[in-house]
């Protein structure tokens, strides 16, 4: 009975096979995609969610420190810039703006943490304990998120950039996702927590 089929029903066959194919692997290649690119975002959110953590806390802990400190005013007014530039940043969407308001407040904390060295009694204030403690525990959590996005994005702009995936990410003008990249040789490493 197969016999019976012409050979040009035979070749509509297959070719509306090969089409049928071709639409599976486009949507399919399509939604993974999507869901890399979803993940990107996720991913830069858990960041964000620890950054507007840190920036909450710096305020507690310069609160905690005024009193040791008066003459450490420009602290304060140092962070606040670098949180302005972050929110502004962060309504723009701009990854690259917010990393570099990161910086700035990442150099704000150095100098906070310089403030408990030359205040020994500030060290044993509980208050300042607690929040060196959550403010050390947040800067794991960065890390972290950091490193989770860093790699949310390589796999997404591998997958966009390798082909076949190229072409329907073109198509679909699916762009490379930009990486978290510290500027700073100095903010590179994490401020130093130190209770000695």
């Amino acid at each position: 009975m197969l016999f019976l089929v012409s050979t040009g029903t035979w070749i509509l066959i297959i070719v509306l096979a090969v089409v049928l194919l071709l639409i599976f692997y486009v949507i399919g290649t399509y939604n993974k995609l999507v869901q890399l690119r979803n993940k990107v975002r996720n991913g830069w959110s858990q960041i964000d969610v620890q950054l507007k953590r840190r920036f909450d806390l710096i305020p507690n802990l310069v609160e905690t420190t005024k009193g040791y400190a008066d003459l450490e005013k420009g602290i304060f007014e140092e962070f606040a810039r670098a949180r302005g530039l972050y929110a502004q940043a962060a309504k723009a969407g701009n990854i690259e703006q917010m990393a570099q308001a990161n910086e700035s407040l990442g150099g704000t904390l150095s100098r906070l943490l310089m403030v408990q060295e030359r205040y020994p009694d500030l060290k044993a204030n509980t208050n300042f304990q607690d929040l060196m403690q959550q403010l050390k525990s947040t800067e794991d959590k960065i890390s972290f998120a950091r490193q989770f996005y860093n790699d949310t994005v390589l796999e997404y702009n591998n997958k966009i950039e390798v082909f076949p995936t190229v072409i329907i990410a073109s198509i679909f003008k699916f762009s490379a996702a930009q990486f978290f990249a510290v500027q700073d040789e100095a903010q590179r490493e994490a401020p130093k927590v130190s209770f000695k």
